[in-house]
């Protein structure tokens, strides 16, 4: 019987990961490549009279997009979802951590609450926060009932209440890579390292920390950047009074009809994703590499 030559075999091997990459590339293709390769055409035209687009190249829509007006609304909108994003990890490493640290059969309880509020739909859980939040919320009738307040505070349409909603709505995105991160840590290092006379503060810093650095790169950019974008939360929590770039966009292309201008932004927002990914993995192939020389 005669063997198949190590030209046929590569063949094989190469038709076969064809076959299995296929439909994935084929879906990235029509719902990402296609959209984002319209988005980029779209820059470099201008909007009709009655809105749409007219076919005729002009860069206007760059010079527009470094306004000071749409500059400032950039930066409040890094500002909100920086905050929240910082939040988020103070919250999501200690719960993380002690997921990490659960008995195994209780693990995944603590997984499934975890990712529980996923299995509802976003604006119920949106509308949620203004039940809380509103003059007559559960947060105002509570700390009146205590004697703790006299008249109701205002925290709804504020940025408090957009920060709170985007924490609550992508706290799962940084808790699960913290969670992966922290369960793959070696215990046996933590406990050299208090055997050498480290405090628990210490092996932290030096041994959890930066071991576990990858998970909270990948968290903070699973945060940061639907923060950036979305426009539901500081619709509805902020009541319209604090307009982020989600906002920007959505207004240019369904009341401004502005595409040419929408997609620029569109645009800034997919670059700042990228370069944000580009960086994340940067820093996790350096700070693995310097653990396996550790």
């Amino acid at each position: 019987m005669r063997l198949p030559t190590r030209k046929a075999a590569a063949r094989g091997s190469g038709i076969e990961r064809f076959v299995l990459l296929g439909p994935g590339l084929l879906y990235l293709a029509v719902f990402m490549v296609v959209p984002l390769a319209l988005v980029l055409g779209y820059t470099i035209f201008r909007r009709g009279r009655f809105g749409g687009v007219v076919y005729e190249a002009t860069a206007d829509n760059f010079t527009r997009a470094a306004d000071p007006v749409y500059m400032n609304v950039l930066l409040e909108s890094v500002k909100i979802a920086g905050i929240a994003t910082v939040i988020a990890l103070a919250v999501g490493y200690p719960t993380a951590y002690v997921i990490a640290r659960l008995p195994k059969r209780w693990k995944t309880v603590a997984l499934v609450a975890v990712v529980l509020p996923f299995w509802t739909n976003f604006l119920i859980r949106v509308y949620a926060w203004i039940v809380l939040l509103n003059s007559q919320g559960l947060v105002n009738s509570a700390l009146k009932d205590l004697g703790v307040i006299d008249e109701p505070l205002e925290l709804l349409y504020t940025d408090g209440a957009i920060i709170a909603g985007l924490v609550y709505s992508y706290l799962p995105l940084m808790i699960l890579p913290l969670y992966s991160a922290i369960e793959r840590l070696d215990p046996q290092l933590q406990e050299a390292s208090a055997n050498l006379g480290a405090r628990p503060a210490r092996t932290f810093l030096s041994v959890t920390l930066p071991l576990t650095l990858p998970g909270v790169l990948t968290g903070c950019v699973f945060v940061f950047v639907p923060s950036m974008g979305n426009f539901i939360i500081p619709e509805l929590l902020g009541g319209g009074r604090t307009v982020m770039v989600g906002n920007l966009v959505r207004d240019q292309f369904l009341k401004a009809r502005d595409w040419p201008f929408g997609s620029v932004l569109a645009l800034a927002l997919v670059a700042v994703l990228v370069v944000l990914l580009m960086l994340q993995a940067w820093a996790s192939r350096r700070f693995s590499g310097e653990a396996d020389r550790a």
